[in-house]
């Protein structure tokens, strides 16, 4: 192992106190006496002793803890890594000779008020700009290869384009070997363009191809004519999945003739905020965003996609050994750039073989086993054989694979009080595809699946021993994973016994917030409930927070599971005792989900699931869902019991489960208010009070309830805040206001006194926020009902004749003699306004108020876009989302469920476009302007993919004037807004 000498650089971290018994709460046995030795290490050190005065480098840290540890006398070791980036050029590895002994684990962590960031990245400088380009370039070290760049901390996109803004055409035909182009001329000229080994740098992205939970990845092998030649064994993989008997969950090809949402990774697709590496040539390539000065930016290019690697054997286990307030970053996962590519099946796991990998014998023709043997996403930090370790108070960020794992015969694992937060994969990886049944699923084919090294493994006997066992996860606040691999779940538990995934916070997340059992039950149902089987027994997910989850893709839930959760326990009879079966299932109680995008089920119990007790817990869902729990050709032997619900529990679209126990279950509105949900079941979710500082990002609202009285009678209200961040000291806002009556009731829950005379309905957390000012048109309107006249550019002393339900901020009334009054400007005011003006009489009669028409002062632009929010709009039997993730303009729209929901807007222009989202639960919307026939649109598209801020219609050129258009919907299960643009008039 190398160590590379770094410049120190402070990052945000959250280093955790090792207060005695709580980190070395999984040391078995009674505690002996010990030697206590503290060594220290730094980026640049080099002293032999590892001293204070003289810190060494972690290799001789290491080395000198292995010589420690052969001593006669248990040992208590401590490493203290001091601030700064300790940057590897090879993997960081531990070994059975690094573990520490019962009740005494060595620690390697941080220094007193240090952050040590391991980092597997090189710190590109030397930047020269391009010509006049505005790309940057910058020399990178020979043999870099990288699926990820990181620019002040945030991930970057790699250089990439629609084919709508390329210009290509639609109607790619495709073949079994790729497209045919032969249709579109721009398409194939483009890739005609590229070098060979240019186009073999090029990908595909296909968010949904495989079906609404994925997102696979293809790349370009060649060009022969007009035929795009693609990757081979992925595109067979994406496109031909080999059949199999008995499924019971569909594993979908996308059709050859799909068009790619995104082209990715070519030169010439360079953008502002992209980048490109040519690592034939050593060179990277940037192009800045506005404002971005290159000699001030920390670009951090990944090299390694191992950052630590512990690894035993199961006769000699890595064991006793903590990892406490270390930062992981800047590591990458290369192969997805291989022939092989991303062909996504579920949750992260892919083919990188045959299209027949691990379907068995269920598939035609047989492949190969054991069942769902598919090939999970590298870890960046991973451990195997490894037993009583300690990961906590630690930050995984900034990483191109899954964050962290543990596999092969681990036992007595502990990871609490960590963050994972933008990585590109899962952020937590518990269990091997290859091991559902270490007892009959041959040794060799469990060391060759799920450890690092076979050889180093291959005297090992695989049985009961390899079984993962007793993992604890508790206290971690996982959000804004899976940014490049889309399909990723929060936390992926494959096989394993007496797991328990406790008082985590999950959100912001692509897809799934927890799933258990990924693809085991495919060809298990009420009908053949043993085709398959594993050891799973014995697991408990319990009093998590997930919110904001399935914000990409579908056909997920807060929590998902496939397959045998139990060992069957049989009565003397050779009866299922189906008392003591469950007792061994998986419990999944306490948890608290809301704001699930998906339409399906919050707490979804798919395809073969069995043995699953659900009690305790609580879901609300603003949207319209098919359920709170259920799922598709379960097996059964559900009880559902005692649980907070706003949608339905036992939904079951496909086959019926053989058995399902519902009773004793509360329904509560699907936007609850304080008193809704027992606050004692708000609190117990997420993290518990010693971990709640984990939480000390910015507050942030994810959901506001209604005002509610706080009493019966009572004129005082009070609302439910949920979110992320809170303490009780965050400051709540009603307009301007500030709640004096806060109640913090846990770090993702508030419950806000309203102030006397506020509005209850404008509320702010962290700090106020003003709602948007509406201000007049300030030149030359006049305030006729329904007419109105607007031309030249607005200056002092312009005025506009409205009524008095007209904001006339920035300007002072005026009133003439007919009764009217003017508003005077006292600036310049340039940009878009909206005005609702009321002719007024000398008798003080006054007429309907006009609707609101929305004008641009000043010199408009070709075109103005106008936000769903905007206030001029009227809506009927619509609602509101925000926050969802998904692509949305302004990150919100609006939406509606019930047929004949519809939205009228007033405009001046030449011309309208609709924009909203398009995807396959919705339908037809119609658009009329002026009371015209209307036009029917299809929002469900061609490709099967979501389609977020597109414009779904465009009117033909209309007269320079005032229009009025109305969208209603009329088919499907929803239909969304996201605002118009509007072609203005030239001056």
């Amino acid at each position: 192992m190398k160590w590379l000498v770094s410049a120190c650089k402070v990052f945000v971290s959250i280093v955790l106190g090792l207060a005695g018994a709580g980190v070395f709460a999984w040391s078995a046995g009674p505690a002996q006496a010990a030697t206590r030795s503290v060594l220290w290490a730094a980026p640049d050190g080099h002293g032999a002793a590892c001293t204070s005065s003289n810190p060494c480098s972690p290799a001789t840290a290491q080395a000198a803890v292995r010589k420690i540890e052969q001593g006669a006398e248990p040992a208590d070791v401590t490493v203290e890594l001091r601030d700064g980036t300790y940057r590897l050029s090879e993997p960081w590895e531990f070994g059975t000779a690094d573990s520490g002994s019962a009740g005494h684990p060595v620690v390697w962590q941080a220094a007193p008020g240090a952050h040590p960031v391991i980092s597997g990245a090189t710190g590109v400088t030397g930047w020269a700009q391009v010509g006049s380009t505005g790309v940057w370039s910058a020399r990178v070290p020979p043999h870099s290869f990288s699926r990820q760049l990181y620019v002040d901390g945030a991930e970057a996109p790699i250089a990439q384009a629609t084919p709508a803004a390329l210009h290509f055409a639609d109607g790619w035909v495709g073949s079994a070997a790729g497209y045919d182009l032969s249709k579109d001329a721009a398409a194939r000229g483009w890739f005609a363009e590229l070098t060979p080994a240019q186009l073999a740098q090029v990908e595909f992205d296909y968010p949904g191809g495989n079906g609404a939970w994925t997102d696979s990845k293809c790349g370009v092998a060649r060009m022969s004519g007009s035929t795009l030649i693609m990757d081979q064994p992925c595109w067979t993989n994406v496109t031909d999945s080999a059949p199999f008997s008995q499924g019971t969950g569909g594993l979908p090809s996308m059709s050859t003739s799909q068009m790619p949402s995104t082209i990715q990774n070519a030169h010439g697709l360079l953008r502002t905020g992209q980048w490109f590496l040519d690592s034939a040539e050593n060179m990277l390539y940037y192009a800045p965003k506005s404002g971005q000065q290159m000699a001030s930016l920390d670009v951090e290019l990944p090299r390694l996609e191992t950052l630590l690697q512990g690894a035993g054997s199961l006769t000699k286990p890595l064991h006793d050994i903590t990892f406490a307030g270390l930062q992981f970053s800047g590591a990458t996962w290369n192969d997805p750039s291989s022939t092989a590519g991303f062909a996504d099946v579920q949750s992260n796991l892919h083919r990188t073989g045959a299209n027949n990998q691990g379907l068995c014998t269920f598939s035609t023709p047989p492949g190969s086993c054991p069942w769902g043997a598919l090939t999970q996403p590298r870890a960046n930090v991973a451990f195997t054989a490894s037993s009583h370790v300690t990961i906590t108070g630690n930050r995984f960020v900034d990483l191109g694979g899954a964050g962290l794992s543990f596999m092969y015969g681990g036992s007595d694992n502990l990871i609490e009080g960590n963050e994972f937060t933008q990585i590109a994969s899962t952020a937590l990886l518990l269990g091997c595809t290859y091991d559902p049944t270490p007892t009959t699923t041959p040794a060799s084919v469990i060391k060759a699946g799920c450890t690092p090294d076979p050889k180093a493994v291959a005297a090992d006997p695989v049985g009961q021993n390899e079984i993962l066992n007793h993992t604890t996860v508790a206290n971690n606040v996982i959000h804004d994973v899976g940014t490049d691999y889309r399909s990723a779940c929060g936390i992926t538990l494959l096989f394993s016994q007496h797991t328990t995934i406790t008082h985590n916070d999950l959100y912001d997340l692509p897809y799934t917030g927890i799933t258990a059992g990924v693809i085991q039950g495919h060809v298990d149902d009420a009908d053949h409930p043993q085709n398959s089987t594993n050891v799973n027994a014995d697991n408990t997910i319990s009093n998590n927070l997930i919110f904001n989850v399935m914000q990409v893709l579908d056909d997920g839930g807060a929590v998902y599971m496939e397959g045998h959760q139990a060992q069957y326990v049989y009565k003397t009879d050779g009866t299922i005792d189906a008392e003591a079966t469950l007792a061994h299932g998986l419990h999944v109680t306490g948890n608290v989900v809301y704001n699930d995008g998906s339409r399906f089920n919050a707490f979804y119990d798919d395809a073969g699931s069995e043995w699953i007790s659900f009690s305790g817990n609580v879901e609300f869902h603003p949207l319209t869902s098919l359920g709170a729990q259920g799922g598709c050709s379960a097996t059964g032997h559900f009880w559902v019991t005692g649980n907070f619900f706003s949608d339905n529990p036992g939904s079951y679209f496909c086959n019926s489960p053989v058995d399902s126990h519902i009773s004793d279950n509360t329904t509560v509105p699907a936007s609850p208010r304080p008193g809704d949900i027992p606050e004692s079941m708000l609190a117990n979710a997420g993290l518990t009070s010693q971990y709640q500082s984990l939480a000390g990002g910015r507050a942030e609202a994810s959901y506001v309830s209604a005002p509610a009285p706080v009493t019966t009678g009572s004129t005082t209200e009070h609302v439910l805040i949920a979110g992320a961040n809170f303490s009780p000291s965050t400051p709540v806002f009603f307009g301007d206001q500030r709640a004096t009556d806060v109640r913090s009731v846990s770090s993702g829950f508030l419950i806000a006194t309203v102030p006397s005379g506020a509005d209850g309905t404008d509320v702010s957390v962290g700090t106020y926020v003003p709602r948007p000012v509406i201000t007049a048109p300030k030149n030359g309107t006049t305030g006729l009902p329904h007419t109105y006249t607007v031309s030249g550019t607005g200056v002092p002393g312009d005025t506009v004749a409205a009524g008095d339900n007209v904001d006339k901020t920035g300007c002072t009334a005026v009133t003439g003699a007919d009764g009217t009054w003017a508003c005077a400007l006292t600036s310049s005011s340039e940009g878009q306004h909206t005005l609702t003006a009321t002719q007024s009489g000398k008798d003080g009669a006054t007429s309907k108020p006009s609707a609101g028409v929305t004008v641009y002062i000043g010199t408009p632009p070709a075109a103005s876009r106008i936000d769903d929010t905007d206030p001029s709009i009227t809506y009927s039997a619509w609602d509101y989302s925000g926050g969802r993730g998904l692509g949305d303009h302004n990150d919100d729209l609006h939406y509606a469920v019930t047929n004949g929901s519809n939205l009228t807007f007033t405009f001046i222009g030449t011309g309208i476009k609709v924009f909203g989202e398009q995807y396959t639960d919705q339908g037809e919307i119609s658009v009329s302007i002026d009371g015209e026939t209307p036009t029917v649109v299809n929002t469900v598209p061609a490709d099967g993919t979501r389609h977020a801020d597109v414009a779904v219609y465009t009117s033909p050129t209309l007269s320079a004037g005032v229009h009025k258009i109305v969208v209603t919907k009329l088919s499907g299960q929803y239909a969304t807004f996201d605002g118009f643009e509007i072609d203005n008039p030239t001056p």
